[in-house]
């Protein structure tokens, strides 16, 4: 007898044994099973022990169990399929309280405050873009998912099991596996003119950690961050729920335009973040003289620049620009990068090269927080790297991607006639449409509504925006669904747009 089937009997042998009134076996049965079951004594998703074992062990026949089954069947409080046996499908509604009686309930047990930090994050997380994962269609931030070598992957991860030893279990440096960062070390040395050494290093779950890390280690309360406007929300997120004074700076032709910012105070000026590469949303590339000058900048404020290079290898396909770290002679800029949007969201995996002086307390807030990332998936991206499955994997995202732009940009001409999509090369994963005609903000809101209605994803471009939104529109991600889906669900797009 399986753990879950004695798990399941003790239950209902307990329920079953208070049920004395109840002379008819079956029924007897059935009100018992029924009380675990509304008791949430057995879960919703758990499998009952068969007929045969169940009547064993309560000493009735397989027919009593089995009327009893069919009542609990009929009731739809369990679900019977041959083969399979019999599963409890039972979920409570989950209570809603009142506002008002939440805080009542508060006050009457007493519990201590969330912490002001607490309340920030709380406050902000309206702003991280998170939409149904069911949602695939035109979800910005996605690569080509179904060119991801799984089977690759899988050989790498069962070799990574078979040659374990017991050893490797136990906990690893928070900071990442050795192997993994002299890989990385090398891979940013090859394809993108980064010099650094292994123990710079940090890898994390993806951006977003890494952010978490760098604010929770630099920023106190009422410091100052420079971001772009417009820029990733959940940047925007995570230091505003770090309690940071923020000052936005818009994009131009070359970049975040620091000129704008001249004239403000910058009080306990601590970081400037900038997605040189690739800007997002708006795709622009940073120039060469605007990173000179913002390193100057950067010196001359004694402030940190993060380097956001979240989409450098689809940016960069065509010709390589120097990055900010390979320009600054004073190790006054942290570099972000993840393997989330260039391989698959679910992988987690991430990194930073930091700045030596910043090393000690990155690390220290790494080990009484997230630890460390799985030693298993750590190992498996090494060799990964190691064995060119990595530069294999991105050219055929590059000409998965780029056949899937045009075929979005065509077919959104051909059918949505209220929108037009944004002139600029192939750069991105994601590609930004605007209204022909002005929408608020609230419209905006209502037609990404209406896209959800029949599966179609959008991320509203207001959103993107720190201060007034200057524009509404829409950012569509295109490259992880196959051509065919693309032409289907912006003809429906089209249709839904009549008349807007």
């Amino acid at each position: 007898m399986n753990t879950n089937h004695k798990f399941a009997l003790d239950r209902i042998r307990k329920e079953y044994e208070k049920s004395n009134f109840e002379k008819i076996k079956y029924i007897k049965l059935h009100k018992a099973i029924k009380q675990c079951i509304l008791n949430i004594e057995l879960p919703n998703g758990w499998l009952l022990p068969s007929t045969r074992i169940l009547a064993d062990e309560l000493k009735i026949s397989r027919t009593s169990v089995l009327k009893a089954y069919e009542l609990l069947s009929l009731e739809k409080l369990i679900s019977s399929k041959t083969g399979s046996g019999n599963k409890i499908k039972y979920q409570p509604e989950e209570k809603k309280i009142p506002k008002k009686e939440e805080k009542n309930i508060t006050t009457t047990f007493n519990y201590p405050e969330i912490s002001e930090k607490g309340i920030s994050y709380l406050k902000n997380t309206s702003l991280i873009n998170r939409l149904d994962d069911d949602l695939i269609g035109f979800k910005p931030g996605l690569p080509p998912l179904d060119v991801f070598p799984i089977n690759q992957w899988k050989r790498l991860l069962n070799s990574y099991w078979r040659h374990i030893k017991s050893s490797g279990l136990s906990y690893s440096k928070s900071t990442g596996q050795a192997e993994l960062k002299k890989s990385i070390c090398n891979y940013l040395n090859v394809s993108r003119n980064i010099k650094c050494t292994p123990n710079q290093i940090v890898i994390t779950s993806g951006s977003l950690q890494s952010l978490y890390l760098i604010a929770n280690t630099i920023i106190n309360k009422e410091d100052t961050v420079v971001i772009e406007n417009p820029v990733f929300p959940n940047v925007h997120s995570v230091f505003r729920s770090s309690q940071a004074t923020l000052i936005s700076a818009n994009i131009d032709s070359e970049g975040i335009n620091l000129d704008e910012i001249h004239s403000q105070e910058l009080k306990n000026l601590k970081l400037i973040h900038v997605t040189p590469t690739n800007q997002y949303p708006l795709g622009i590339k940073m120039s060469l003289e605007r990173k000179k000058g913002l390193l100057d900048w950067a010196s001359k404020n004694s402030c940190l620049i993060i380097e956001n290079d979240y989409e450098n290898e689809i940016a960069n396909y065509l010709e390589q620009i120097p990055s900010i770290y390979s320009l600054d002679n004073e190790d006054r800029t942290i570099y972000i990068g993840t393997f989330n949007r260039l391989l698959h969201p679910s992988i987690r995996l991430g990194y930073m090269i930091v700045p030596k002086y910043l090393m000690p307390a990155i690390e220290a807030l790494h080990e009484h927080s997230h630890r460390f990332v799985s030693p298993s998936i750590q190992m498996v991206m090494n060799q990964f790297i190691e064995k060119n499955y990595l530069y294999q994997h991105l050219k055929n995202c590059i000409e998965v991607a780029k056949e899937r732009h045009d075929v979005f940009k065509t077919a959104f001409g051909t059918h949505v006639k209220t929108m037009t999509i944004q002139e600029k090369p192939f750069s991105s994963f994601h590609l930004l449409a605007f209204f022909n005609s002005e929408k608020t903000i609230k419209e905006e809101a209502e037609i990404i509504q209406l896209l959800n209605q029949h599966q179609i994803t959008a991320y509203a471009l207001s959103k993107c925006y720190v201060q007034s939104p200057q524009k509404t529109g829409l950012i569509f991600g295109y490259s992880a669904i196959r051509t065919s889906l693309i032409k289907r669900k912006l003809e429906t797009m089209g249709h839904l747009f009549k008349g807007l």
